[in-house]
């Protein structure tokens, strides 16, 4: 069958790319035809695939932002040379702002699947709750990343219609961390949401001597956050590495013994999933039911001062940090490749019954 994926962008480096990418190759290698749409061109594009099985179109010829009507009308006619080429199947659009795009220009031919990469707790707090309201009940299918999500998306946003297929783990590593080497991760963007502030700040209050931190991720709040560093004393421990490339990260967590994720909001973390096959135990807000799901230590969002005690008793504990990392790992078992593209394939079979 024909699966198409739209995104606003395909190719910035962020979340929601990694997972289409990772679910369009590994459902290509299956055998189907799929498809990868970019309404919006990268700024900075991102290489996921080194050889895609599948194939990608940037129908936007600029960076996401304000389109005249002459650049739209142009993206449109290459989106419905895309739809021509596609065979019967299915559409998974990514985002509200996507469904809202492409539903009205869709062919009867493939059915529309509308996914959501945030949390029912984000979605309400924003206008996304409001159009997925009005938009995703009349699709065939609405998606989402956790049971939980699932369950308040269709109670609170009365849609008739979900199901819950979670990110992927692109690969399972064979080795673990050693949990061993005195340092906590932090990984994504260096943007307000991540809240990487709250996580120095967490980290400073530890008061465990000789342990760095490592964030991971490049953006425009570095300036601020190594000033902060500097405030909090401990701009001697916290390491700025900048963006690192994918192929690299394996050995960041390897050498990682503890992961930290701060972040206002989050859907459903891969970086979560990836520390917990290497085994990395890992310490939390709770944010949402993604996070939820793989089983860190939860912490009430934005409490610092229990962040630091939890993520104190992990650095200091190498018996708690292998007894949950490897619980870790056991859970993030179900969130392996093969298992996910099961799911979208019963979801897929489900929707032609």
């Amino acid at each position: 069958m024909s699966i198409v994926f739209a995104c606003m962008d395909a190719d910035t480096l962020g979340g929601i790319q990694q997972v289409t990418h990772t679910l369009a190759q590994g459902l290509a290698v299956r055998g189907h035809d799929v498809h990868v749409i970019g309404l919006h061109r990268a700024a900075t594009p991102f290489r996921y695939v080194a050889e895609p099985r599948y194939r990608k179109h940037v129908v936007g010829r600029g960076p996401m932002g304000p389109e005249g009507r002459l650049a739209r009308r142009a993206a449109d006619r290459r989106l419905r040379a895309v739809f021509e080429s596609v065979t019967p199947g299915f559409a998974v659009l990514t985002s509200p702002g996507v469904v809202t795009r492409l539903v009205p220009m869709l062919p009867r031919r493939l059915r529309p699947i509308g996914q959501y990469h945030g949390s029912y707790e984000h979605a309400r707090g924003s206008w996304h709750l409001g159009s997925i309201r009005r938009h995703y009940p009349e699709l065939d299918q609405a998606v989402f990343l956790s049971d939980d999500d699932a369950w308040l998306f269709s109670e609170h946003a009365l849609l008739p219609n979900t199901w819950s297929v979670p990110n992927p783990l692109a690969a399972w590593p064979a080795k673990t961390s050693p949990l061993s080497n005195p340092r906590v991760l932090g990984v994504g963007r260096l943007e307000g949401v991540k809240r990487f502030d709250r996580l120095i700040s967490a980290f400073a209050r530890t008061g465990n001597p000789g342990w760095e931190l490592h964030l991971l991720g490049d953006g425009a709040e570095e300036s601020r956050l190594r000033a902060h560093a500097e405030r909090e004393g401990v701009a001697d421990r916290v390491v700025f590495r900048g963006r690192v490339p994918a192929a690299q990260m394996p050995a960041e967590y390897m050498n990682a013994a503890v992961l930290a994720l701060t972040s206002e909001h989050e859907g459903l973390p891969v970086v979560l999933l990836e520390a917990a096959a290497h085994g990395v135990p890992a310490v939390a807000f709770d944010v949402s039911g993604g996070v939820r799901s793989t089983g860190p230590e939860l912490v009430p969002a934005g409490d610092v001062r229990k962040f630091a005690s939890a993520l104190s008793d992990l650095m200091s504990s190498p018996d708690e940090r292998r007894r949950l990392g490897a619980a870790a790992r056991a859970r993030a078992a179900a969130f392996r490749l093969d298992q996910v593209l099961d799911r979208w394939e019963t979801l897929f079979a489900h929707m032609t019954r």
